[in-house]
């Protein structure tokens, strides 16, 4: 059995004054992020939310970035056929 390597954030000391963050990873759609939460954007910016769940944008679509407001939703899609899903047109 090999050791398992450890990892640079295993290295970090844990401050016990704060506390862990649950992050939901989505496949098509948003991180959901336990808050209150500070948002450090690409610019150094720093965004903040103090409700108890946020949604940070992973498609880039949102006008809201980095807050998702669905856009995702409305990606390239396939569209139906007009008659729905079992229609003999």
């Amino acid at each position: 059995m090999t050791p398992r390597r450890k990892s640079w954030w295993s290295f970090v000391p844990y401050d016990s004054d704060e506390r862990r963050r649950r992050i939901v990873a989505r496949r098509a759609g948003p991180l959901l992020v336990e808050g209150p939460v500070d948002v450090t954007l690409e610019d150094g910016t720093i965004v903040s939310s103090d409700r108890f769940c946020v949604a940070l944008c992973t498609c880039r679509r949102s006008r809201t970035y980095p807050w998702c407001d669905t856009s995702h939703r409305r990606s390239d899609r396939p569209r139906q056929p007009e008659g729905g899903a079992g229609s003999d047109s």
